[in-house]
Protein backbone atom coordinates (compact mmCIF):
# COMPACT_ATOMS: atom_id res chain seq x y z
CA UNK A 1 0.00 0.00 0.00
CA UNK A 2 1.35 3.47 -0.89
CA UNK A 3 1.54 6.37 1.53
CA UNK A 4 -1.88 7.60 2.56
CA UNK A 5 -3.37 10.81 1.30
CA UNK A 6 -3.72 13.47 3.99
CA UNK A 7 -6.48 16.05 4.31
CA UNK A 8 -7.28 18.30 7.24
CA UNK A 9 -10.24 19.99 8.86
CA UNK A 10 -9.32 23.23 10.63
CA UNK A 11 -11.40 25.66 12.62
CA UNK A 12 -11.94 27.22 15.98
CA UNK A 13 -13.64 25.52 18.93
CA UNK A 14 -17.30 24.71 18.19
CA UNK A 15 -16.85 25.39 14.47
CA UNK A 16 -18.22 21.97 13.50
CA UNK A 17 -14.92 20.14 12.89
CA UNK A 18 -15.84 16.93 14.70
CA UNK A 19 -19.31 16.63 13.18
CA UNK A 20 -17.86 17.19 9.71
CA UNK A 21 -15.07 14.67 10.36
CA UNK A 22 -17.54 12.01 11.50
CA UNK A 23 -19.80 12.54 8.48
CA UNK A 24 -16.79 12.41 6.12
CA UNK A 25 -15.45 9.20 7.66
CA UNK A 26 -18.90 7.64 7.24
CA UNK A 27 -19.16 8.74 3.60
CA UNK A 28 -15.59 7.91 2.58
CA UNK A 29 -15.66 4.46 4.18
CA UNK A 30 -19.01 3.85 2.46
CA UNK A 31 -17.15 4.57 -0.79
CA UNK A 32 -14.69 1.81 0.03
CA UNK A 33 -11.74 3.76 1.42
CA UNK A 34 -9.81 2.81 4.52
CA UNK A 35 -9.79 6.04 6.53
CA UNK A 36 -7.82 6.82 9.68
CA UNK A 37 -8.18 9.95 11.75
CA UNK A 38 -5.89 12.04 13.92
CA UNK A 39 -7.39 14.59 16.30
CA UNK A 40 -5.24 17.14 18.04
CA UNK A 41 -6.33 18.23 21.51
CA UNK A 42 -5.05 21.47 23.00
CA UNK A 43 -5.64 20.30 26.54
CA UNK A 44 -5.02 17.36 28.82
CA UNK A 45 -7.27 14.47 27.88
CA UNK A 46 -7.81 10.95 29.06
CA UNK A 47 -9.44 7.93 27.45
CA UNK A 48 -9.06 5.87 30.60
CA UNK A 49 -11.41 5.63 33.55
CA UNK A 50 -10.03 6.16 37.03
CA UNK A 51 -9.61 2.76 38.63
CA UNK A 52 -9.51 0.77 35.36
CA UNK A 53 -6.61 -1.65 35.07
CA UNK A 54 -5.02 0.35 32.23
CA UNK A 55 -5.34 3.56 34.27
CA UNK A 56 -3.62 1.85 37.18
CA UNK A 57 -0.79 0.69 34.86
CA UNK A 58 -0.25 4.26 33.62
CA UNK A 59 -0.43 5.70 37.13
CA UNK A 60 2.20 3.16 38.20
CA UNK A 61 4.56 4.64 35.61
CA UNK A 62 4.18 2.52 32.47
CA UNK A 63 5.60 4.24 29.38
CA UNK A 64 2.99 2.68 27.09
CA UNK A 65 -0.12 0.73 27.97
CA UNK A 66 -1.79 -1.42 25.34
CA UNK A 67 -5.31 -2.71 25.80
CA UNK A 68 -6.29 -5.54 23.48
CA UNK A 69 -9.60 -7.33 22.97
CA UNK A 70 -11.20 -9.36 20.21
CA UNK A 71 -12.70 -6.19 18.69
CA UNK A 72 -10.06 -3.45 19.10
CA UNK A 73 -6.82 -2.37 20.66
CA UNK A 74 -5.54 0.93 21.93
CA UNK A 75 -2.06 2.08 22.82
CA UNK A 76 -1.70 4.93 25.29
CA UNK A 77 1.70 6.56 25.40
CA UNK A 78 2.62 8.71 28.38
CA UNK A 79 4.90 11.62 27.52
CA UNK A 80 5.98 12.11 31.14
CA UNK A 81 7.41 15.54 30.41
CA UNK A 82 8.76 14.73 26.95
CA UNK A 83 7.70 17.07 24.14
CA UNK A 84 4.53 16.39 22.19
CA UNK A 85 5.38 14.20 19.18
CA UNK A 86 5.59 15.97 15.84
CA UNK A 87 2.86 15.65 13.26
CA UNK A 88 5.11 13.44 11.10
CA UNK A 89 5.94 11.18 14.06
CA UNK A 90 2.21 10.62 14.68
CA UNK A 91 1.57 9.86 10.99
CA UNK A 92 4.43 7.34 10.99
CA UNK A 93 2.73 5.34 13.77
CA UNK A 94 -0.51 4.80 11.84
CA UNK A 95 -1.35 1.53 10.12
CA UNK A 96 -1.60 1.62 6.30
CA UNK A 97 -4.74 3.29 4.98
CA UNK A 98 -6.00 5.27 1.98
CA UNK A 99 -6.67 8.59 3.72
CA UNK A 100 -5.73 10.18 7.01
CA UNK A 101 -8.30 12.79 7.98
CA UNK A 102 -6.76 15.31 10.36
CA UNK A 103 -8.90 17.27 12.83
CA UNK A 104 -7.02 20.18 14.29
CA UNK A 105 -3.31 20.77 13.59
CA UNK A 106 -4.52 23.94 11.90
CA UNK A 107 -0.96 25.20 11.30
CA UNK A 108 0.34 22.09 9.48
CA UNK A 109 1.14 22.56 5.76
CA UNK A 110 -1.46 20.10 4.49
CA UNK A 111 -4.52 20.71 2.30
CA UNK A 112 -7.46 21.45 4.55
CA UNK A 113 -11.00 22.71 4.71
CA UNK A 114 -11.91 25.41 7.19
CA UNK A 115 -15.06 24.69 9.21
CA UNK A 116 -17.10 27.72 10.22
CA UNK A 117 -20.25 27.94 12.32
CA UNK A 118 -21.99 30.92 13.82
CA UNK A 119 -21.72 29.22 17.25
CA UNK A 120 -17.92 28.99 17.07
CA UNK A 121 -15.96 30.34 20.02
CA UNK A 122 -13.94 32.51 17.62
CA UNK A 123 -15.23 33.52 14.20
CA UNK A 124 -12.02 35.06 12.86
CA UNK A 125 -11.40 33.43 9.44
CA UNK A 126 -8.31 31.24 9.19
CA UNK A 127 -8.17 31.12 5.38
CA UNK A 128 -6.70 34.61 4.81
CA UNK A 129 -3.54 33.67 6.73
CA UNK A 130 -3.27 29.99 5.76
CA UNK A 131 -2.42 29.22 2.13
CA UNK A 132 -3.10 25.50 2.77
CA UNK A 133 -6.82 26.07 3.30
CA UNK A 134 -8.34 25.07 -0.04
CA UNK A 135 -12.04 25.28 0.87
CA UNK A 136 -14.51 26.56 3.43
CA UNK A 137 -17.46 24.64 4.88
CA UNK A 138 -19.90 26.91 6.65
CA UNK A 139 -23.38 27.06 8.15
CA UNK A 140 -23.78 30.68 7.00
CA UNK A 141 -23.07 32.73 3.87
CA UNK A 142 -19.37 33.42 3.28
CA UNK A 143 -17.98 36.03 0.93
CA UNK A 144 -16.22 34.43 -2.01
CA UNK A 145 -12.53 34.42 -1.16
CA UNK A 146 -11.42 32.54 -4.25
CA UNK A 147 -11.87 29.24 -2.41
CA UNK A 148 -14.36 26.43 -2.87
CA UNK A 149 -17.35 27.08 -0.63
CA UNK A 150 -19.57 24.33 0.80
CA UNK A 151 -22.52 24.08 3.12
CA UNK A 152 -21.01 22.38 6.18
CA UNK A 153 -23.71 19.68 5.95
CA UNK A 154 -23.13 18.85 2.26
CA UNK A 155 -21.02 15.82 3.09
CA UNK A 156 -21.26 14.26 -0.37
CA UNK A 157 -19.91 17.35 -2.14
CA UNK A 158 -17.13 17.78 0.42
CA UNK A 159 -16.15 14.10 0.10
CA UNK A 160 -16.09 14.49 -3.70
CA UNK A 161 -13.84 17.54 -3.26
CA UNK A 162 -11.47 15.62 -0.95
CA UNK A 163 -11.23 12.79 -3.49
CA UNK A 164 -10.39 15.26 -6.26
CA UNK A 165 -7.99 17.35 -4.16
CA UNK A 166 -5.99 14.43 -2.77
CA UNK A 167 -6.12 12.25 -5.87
CA UNK A 168 -7.90 9.45 -4.04
CA UNK A 169 -9.21 6.84 -6.41
CA UNK A 170 -11.23 3.79 -5.62
CA UNK A 171 -9.33 0.60 -6.12
CA UNK A 172 -11.07 -2.46 -7.53
CA UNK A 173 -12.09 -4.76 -4.69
Amino acid sequence: MTSPKIFGIAGWKNSGKTGLAVRLVTELTRRGYRVSTVKHAHHDFDIDKVGADSFRHREAGAHEVTIVSGTRYAIMHELRGAPEPSFSEILARLAPCDLVLIEGYKREPIPKIEARRLEAANREPLAPTDPHIVAIASDHPVEDQGLHLFDINDTTAIADFIEATTGLSRQPQ
